[in-house]
């Protein structure tokens, strides 16, 4: 387990964007897989998009893919979520989540809450029409 803190959620109308923040407290954040889900009320978690240690691959949920980035400062120890063309199905809480093993995953795998063994306690996303 380590510690992570999200950040940069509130409410945006529609179309709009957004840039969420995960700051991690761990001393070898560059070799942790990254991952953001989110979960509404009512609804299951579910997997947003990751990225890898290193290089830094990434990995997206069809419904954002070409919406959303998912990028890493490993000097910073922090990833984030950069959200654009936000509709108000995004509505969600989002939450960060790290793999902190270092160990190879397909991105099927990346896509399930399996993999990672550390998550934040979330930020609110709200999108109104």
């Amino acid at each position: 387990q380590v510690q992570l803190v999200e950040s940069g959620g509130g409410l945006v109308q529609a179309g709009g964007s957004l840039r969420l923040s995960c700051a991690a407290s761990g001393r070898t954040f560059s070799t942790y897989t990254m991952g953001w889900f989110h979960q509404a009320p009512g609804k299951e978690r579910e997997f947003v998009a990751a990225i890898s240690p290193r290089i830094g691959s990434t990995y997206y949920a069809d419904s954002v893919k070409g919406r959303f980035t998912i990028s890493r400062d490993n000097a910073k120890n922090t990833v984030y979520l950069q959200m654009n063309s936000l509709e108000p199905e995004d509505t969600a809480v989002y939450y960060c989540a790290a793999d902190t093993r270092g160990w190879q995953h397909t991105s099927v795998v990346l896509a399930t809450p399996n993999p990672y063994n550390s998550w934040g306690q979330g930020t609110q996303v709200t999108v109104s029409s």
